[in-house]
């Protein structure tokens, strides 16, 4: 009966439940009792605004709390005006009790100070309410002591005419962060003295709080711009802005995060590639979702595939094939949140549905979301350009590690960072003896050079060899591996992927970190290399570097489906070019990729099993198809794949189909129709 936090409730909602009408006084007595006993348990915590009512509200439903107790122990029988405003209690209670989680929360204390008035509002409304309850609750029925029912006549009274206005205190903080929001609006800020007062006046007294209120407010923005009229997107942009502000600047130490960054990083990409990318495919379009709603079967769909489903007169699920009572579609916002991740996470493009074109100043300020949050980022790209430049040692890995994590997401904030002049600082800091320090550097980098005007900034500015250099011999593993991974961003540039391509290290480090590295640089060395073959000149290079059996190896060891995918995706535009074809065909690796194109690879991975095999049989000649053709399992595979795959992969498959076909019927016409394969009737399937 009693709705338990962490269940997902977004913060200042109250999904409070009115319990059942069946439920047994006793059983109602009972829960409500334990409701106030949770509700007085805050009185012992930190709450940072509205301290003065959440109080009140508590000692009030103390007060109550006593009564219960007495009645359950004193009284056999309750007359059912009693349970009806008992049930009453209960549903205030409720609302109460999330309310007071929320202020609580330390992750949340400057929106909560924010939304004082709100918040003061609802304690009023909720304190009214249980008046309302009490008032009518009809005492002389109850055995309890006449002077515990007095102190619920006091209270009745008190809680019908409480104001419960918002605190003096919690109004001058409030002006302070609006006069400080207006200067980052104009591109200055006050004094250092006011943004302290109001971080002491929350309880934000170390980095490690302030950037879980940036945590909590980016992840509130997340969810407010999946809604359809983000109406708050501004004001929390102002405010994450605010807090970065706070973060990169007033604070000098990084308490419990840096050591542990990698780690973090690690475990969490580890996750997240061992999710299976199946998973996040719409059953009906077989695409990857972009906007994941979840129908009353408790399915999952692409929000534009199911309204079409229903438009066309099917009220049933599509997977289950139940009729449902109604076709109203809830947003799967978590589903969507994890797609997004692994999308990011393993390089696939993600497609917005809400995509619009807008005029550049606009589109600046969607990506800050707001004027305040464009002056406070720019601000704080200017501080942070200065601290690499001329701060100490520790100053320059914390700046370092502030860019890793303002870059690594928002469009904006790489923009503001590398028009600030942070990217040649930052290559100074790889030749680092410190180990963390190289880290965040590379990190940083990898994230920047993912904006358009950071990659001619760090090839004129020397990063090329430097980044090299990392790769080759970083500090540590993760610095290796985001080396890696900002020569896939690098080689997107062909003049950029002529120069690491012509450089004799990088194919050979490549190779190291695929042999020897993690799953997550394996991931970033496969990327690198396939992004260096859209210059063809690197085919040669790749293959004299003896990568083939490397990939081959991926491919017979099957440890991880992601990995297989990028090294299939390699050898498909490997053995595009006979010299390709001839160095795969001698790893003897057919077995291997007709037994995944068998298997239940994403269905990436069984375009590129195609790709390859019509490939290898279009530049090797009779031998290769002399080995399919004996496959029994093959054309099953093939022929799924003229239903159920991309059309890419359908076109493939269908002419691999005919070319086995066509050798089929030349063997069996006689030995004098073997000779060299129609090569010009398959030469325009792309």
């Amino acid at each position: 009966m009693i709705q338990r936090s962490g269940s997902g409730r977004r913060i200042l909602t109250y999904p409070a439940v009115h319990p059942c009408e069946a439920i047994s006084p006793q059983t109602l007595l009972n829960s409500l009792i334990t409701l106030t006993h949770i509700i007085c348990s805050y009185k012992s915590k930190f709450i940072a605004s509205n301290s003065r009512n959440a109080c009140e509200t508590v000692r009030q439903i103390g007060v109550v709390r006593v009564f219960l107790e007495g009645i359950r122990d004193g009284q056999s029988g309750f007359p059912a005006s009693a349970v009806l405003c008992l049930s009453e209690l209960h549903l205030a209670f409720q609302k109460v009790q999330f309310l007071l989680e929320d202020l609580t929360r330390d992750d949340a204390r400057v929106w909560m100070l924010m939304n004082s008035d709100r918040v003061a509002n609802q304690l009023r409304v909720l304190s009214r309410a249980m008046g309302t309850a009490l008032d009518v609750l009809p005492l002389g029925s109850f055995n309890a002591p006449v002077e515990v029912k007095e102190h619920v006549e006091l209270v009745t009274r008190q809680a019908r005419k409480a104001r419960f206005e918002v605190d003096p205190d919690d109004s001058r903080v409030v002006e302070a962060v609006r006069s400080v929001l207006v200067g980052f609006e104009k591109g200055v800020v006050s004094g250092e003295s006011d943004l302290k007062w109001v971080l002491e006046y929350l309880g934000i007294r170390k980095w490690s709080n302030c950037e879980k209120q940036v945590k909590f407010l980016d992840s509130e923005i997340e969810v407010e711009n999946l809604t359809e009229k983000k109406r708050e997107v501004g004001f929390l942009s102002s405010l994450k802005g605010l807090m970065c502000y706070c973060r990169c600047v007033l604070f000098n130490v990084v308490d419990g995060e840096r050591g542990r960054k990698s780690e973090t990083k690690c475990s969490s990409s580890e996750v997240l590639n061992r999710l299976n990318v199946e998973d996040f495919r719409c059953p009906i379009s077989l695409e990857i979702m972009v906007d994941p709603v979840t129908i009353g079967t408790g399915h999952s769909y692409d929000r534009s595939s199911i309204m079409k489903w229903f438009r066309a007169g099917n009220p049933i699920c599509p997977k289950t094939g139940e009729k449902l009572k109604n076709m109203e579609v809830v947003p799967n916002l978590a589903l969507k949140r994890l797609i997004q991740q692994y999308c990011a996470a393993n390089c696939v493009p993600f497609a917005d549905s809400g995509h619009r074109n807008r005029d550049i100043r606009k589109t600046r300020l969607e990506f800050a979301g707001s004027l305040a949050a464009e002056g406070a980022m720019k601000m704080v790209a200017k501080f942070l350009s200065g601290r690499l430049d001329v701060g100490t040692r520790e100053e320059q890995n914390k700046a370092a590690y502030e860019i890793r994590l303002l870059s690594k997401t928002s469009i904006f904030n790489r923009s503001c960072l590398v028009e600030a002049g942070v990217i040649p600082h930052l290559l100074k800091l790889l030749s680092s003896a410190d180990s963390v320090t190289q880290e965040n550097a590379i990190a940083a980098l990898l994230n920047l050079s993912k904006h358009s005007k950071s990659k001619d900034a760090i090839v004129e500015n020397g990063g090329l060899d430097l980044i090299v250099d990392v790769l080759k011999k970083g500090l540590k593993p993760e610095a290796c591996q985001h080396a890696a991974g900002t020569m896939f961003y690098l080689a997107s540039i062909e003049e950029y992927r002529i120069l690491i391509g012509e450089n004799p290290e990088v194919m050979p480090a490549l190779m190291e970190m695929i042999k020897d590295g993690t799953d997550r640089a394996k991931k970033n060395a496969l990327i690198a290399i396939f992004g260096l073959l859209t210059h063809p000149a690197n085919h040669r290079r790749v293959i004299a570097a003896g990568l083939v059996p490397v990939l081959v190896n991926i491919l017979t060891s099957f440890d991880s489906e992601v990995l297989v995918t990028d090294a299939l995706a390699i050898l498909s535009t490997l053995a595009e070019k006979p010299d390709g074809s001839v160095a795969i065909s001698h790893c003897k690796a057919l077995d291997a990729i007709v037994r995944i194109l068998n298997s239940s690879i994403p269905r990436a991975g069984k375009e590129f099993c195609v790709s390859l095999l019509l490939a290898l049989c279009l530049n090797g000649g009779n031998d290769v198809v002399v080995v399919l053709v004996k496959s029994p399992s093959l054309m099953g595979s093939l022929y799924s794949q003229l239903s159920e795959g991309t059309s890419r992969a359908s076109r493939k498959a269908s002419a691999l189909i005919r070319l086995l076909h066509e050798f089929h019927e030349r063997r069996s016409s006689g030995p004098m129709a073997f000779g060299v394969l129609p090569q010009e009737r398959f030469v325009h399937v792309r």
